[in-house]
């Protein structure tokens, strides 16, 4: 049975690194010793060496240890011997392009499907949809293609934002892109806001957290879903 938890963000305002996860963490790891951390993503450019002691930092509250996938001589047995994994935030092309580039793609879902409990935030969430054609990352490198895990039946967009009725900015709102994207697209999208996550338990998936999230459809006035919504695979 697959055990997902997608989360639009890792930090929320206020809150330290993971900080309003780890309650949630702490009970979707138990049992667990030592997580695999993907870091691929390198948010602001940062090192695998120094992301992965951003995650170690987080996680050594609840008492879980952090061992980066670079830290093993194989990334491929480093997932087949995995018991938890959690792939952080950062540019999801990044992130994806790397993922084609190990070849590693295949046995991530492989090992998530056999029940493998995995950890997403922002681009680690946004690799779990179909494709990862809905991120608001900047195309900095070429993956191979944009299709992803397929984990879940829509696309994430991360760290989704309401237009500001007070701003004076002209530019295209996050909605509107969206709806760009349905032109061309059916696989639909949900916009989850900054502290919000998604709960996968075999073909169960629910919203958590304190906001509502906006689900998008072709051809179809976007909806405000509740926390606690439930969508089935």
């Amino acid at each position: 049975m697959q055990q997902l938890l997608l989360a639009s963000t890792s930090t929320v305002y206020g809150k330290p690194y993971l900080g309003y996860l780890l309650p949630e963490l702490a009970a979707f790891f138990k049992g667990v010793e030592e997580v695999v951390f993907i870091p691929y993503a390198r948010p602001s450019g940062l090192s695998y060496d120094a992301y992965t002691e951003v995650a170690k930092k987080a996680f050594n509250n609840i008492h879980i240890a952090i061992k980066g996938i670079h830290e093993f001589d194989s990334p491929q047995e480093a997932i087949m011997q995995a018991k938890g994994i959690f792939t952080g935030g950062g540019n999801s092309f990044v992130l994806l392009n790397e993922l084609y580039q190990l070849d590693l793609l295949g046995i991530l879902k492989q090992r998530i499907s056999q029940g493998i409990p995995y950890f997403g935030t922002s681009a680690g969430s946004n690799i779990a949809g179909p494709t990862i054609m809905t991120t608001n990352d900047m195309p900095i490198v070429y993956p191979p293609a944009f299709q992803s895990l397929g984990l879940i039946p829509f696309n994430i967009n991360p760290h989704y934002i309401d237009p500001d009725p007070d701003s004076t900015h002209m530019g295209e709102t996050r909605e509107t892109r969206i709806k760009e994207y349905l032109v061309f697209n059916e696989i639909p999208v949900i916009g989850l806001r900054e502290g919000s996550w998604l709960s996968v338990k075999g073909t169960q998936i629910t919203l958590k957290g304190k906001l509502h999230a906006r689900w998008f459809q072709t051809a179809e006035k976007p909806l405000e879903l509740v926390s606690g919504h439930l969508f089935n695979k």
